[in-house]
């Protein structure tokens, strides 16, 4: 009766564990939670320009007042918080950011494991936007609202612009690399 039993719960862990490695699906071309992720990772940094809300930008420039105000003091605020971040740790971020950026691009690369590139592909962008924030908030500065205003719809511009061309090799390389996948497995 215990040999049963054992055998029982050996083959319900086994059953769970298998569910759990579909669920955690680590060839992340075929899995839809990495098309989602990346739906909402290029939709939130389209939408949070320099720490401030498209939207509240929208309504600063059709003359809302308050959003004007707030407008204004969200981004001086969140410029100021972005260049200290930077100057506090520029060196260490910036040299663990190419670390790890260099480590994803030889695992998936060199090694073939898909998981490091769907990183790489989804990280990889998100660097360079960093970087034209940091840019964009060491602009700020001094600037009046119109101005400003000005600045922070063509910084996303340019994060929408990075996003498309982002979106569209991560979708070219996704479907190349489950053409290849084989139906076996192999």
């Amino acid at each position: 009766m215990g040999a049963e039993r054992t055998g029982t719960a050996t083959q319900v862990n086994f059953y769970f564990l298998q569910t759990a490695l579909e669920v955690i699906d680590f060839r992340s071309f075929s899995n839809l939670w990495f098309w989602i992720a990346l739906a909402v990772l290029w939709s939130t940094a389209s939408h949070w320009v320099v720490g401030v809300p498209f939207d509240m930008v929208r309504r600063a420039a059709r003359g809302h007042e308050a959003s004007l105000r707030d407008m204004h003091a969200l981004a001086n605020i969140q410029s100021r918080r972005l260049l200290f971040i930077a100057d506090a740790t520029g060196l260490i971020s910036t040299g663990f950011t190419f670390f790890a950026i260099s480590s994803l691009a030889l695992l998936g690369f060199l090694y073939r494991i898909e998981f490091a590139q769907a990183l790489l592909l989804l990280f990889l962008p998100m660097m360079i936007v960093g970087w034209l924030s940091l840019m964009t908030a060491r602009k700020v500065a001094g600037l009046d609202a119109i101005d400003l205003g000005n600045l922070l719809a063509a910084h996303r511009r340019k994060v929408q612009f990075v996003g498309i061309i982002s979106i569209f090799v991560t979708s070219m390389w996704g479907m190349w690399t489950n053409l290849n996948q084989s139906v076996l497995g192999g």
